[in-house]
């Protein structure tokens, strides 16, 4: 099995520029990626997740992953769930500010002080979000919890640097499958396996190969033709750039 990197827990702000509510969610994700909960967490980038981000994408369907919105229109959490799978936990600061009774956060660029109670407030519930996901077992392939069982992996130092999902290690090779381009996680390591154990293309190959793809990836049953003809391809083409290389 290729190894993968450490769990952690995405969080995903919706920044909008729009409103102060907007401004709550960056500052409060930056206070907890860079003070609080820095070895825990990774940033991903909403424009980017939009754009196609492979990595932002990746990970937010491999990890468990927040979304911290301004507004109830939950920009960050829909893109999360189009595009990834359902964030584990959301967070909403209109929903947190009438929750603990606080002013009316105002102020863009520079918020008041009603605004910096509300990053406060944010920052902390998405700090202890964190702490709770981080003490459940995830699913990596399905994108959802299993049970309520420890932890798979130590807490990292908190000193630890804040991270971007982009560069969170996570790999993934973009693939045709019925003309369709399709993301998968973990294709390059297992390729990389498949060759140094000495396998070389064949239909046995490519079924070991599809089996264990589908342990990270979660696969329509009625598309496993078209998986198995762009994975023997795929692979094909892996083994003979190693060759000419």
């Amino acid at each position: 099995m290729p190894e993968l990197p450490q769990k952690k827990v995405g969080i995903i702000a919706c920044s909008g520029e729009e409103m102060a509510e907007g401004t709550v969610t960056r500052l409060a994700a930056l206070k907890v990626l860079e003070k609080s909960r820095p070895g825990d967490t990774v940033t991903i980038c909403l424009p980017l997740f939009l754009a196609g981000g492979e990595g932002d994408r990746a990970f937010a369907r491999f990890y468990p992953t927040i979304a911290v919105d301004g507004c109830e229109l939950r920009c960050a959490a829909r893109a999360t769930e189009q595009y990834s799978g359902k964030p584990a936990a959301s967070v909403v600061v209109t929903d947190l500010v009438r929750e603990r009774g606080l002013d009316q956060p105002a102020g863009r660029r520079r918020l008041n002080e009603a605004g910096q109670q509300a990053v406060a407030a944010t920052a902390e519930r998405v700090a202890g979000l964190v702490d709770e996901l981080l003490d459940k077992r995830w699913s990596r392939r399905e994108g959802q919890f299993i049970d309520d069982g420890p932890r798979d992996g130590g807490k990292q130092p908190t000193n630890a640097a804040a991270g971007c999902a982009c560069g969170s290690g996570i790999p993934v090779q973009v693939v045709t499958v019925g003309g369709r381009p399709v993301t998968l996680v973990a294709l390059p390591p297992l390729m990389e396996q498949f060759r140094a154990a000495g396998k070389t293309p064949s239909a046995v190959t490519t079924r070991e190969l599809l089996e264990q793809v589908a342990l990270y990836n979660p696969l329509p049953a009625d598309a496993e033709a078209e998986y198995l003809a762009a994975l023997a391809g795929e692979y094909a083409v892996f083994c003979g750039q190693l060759e000419v290389a």
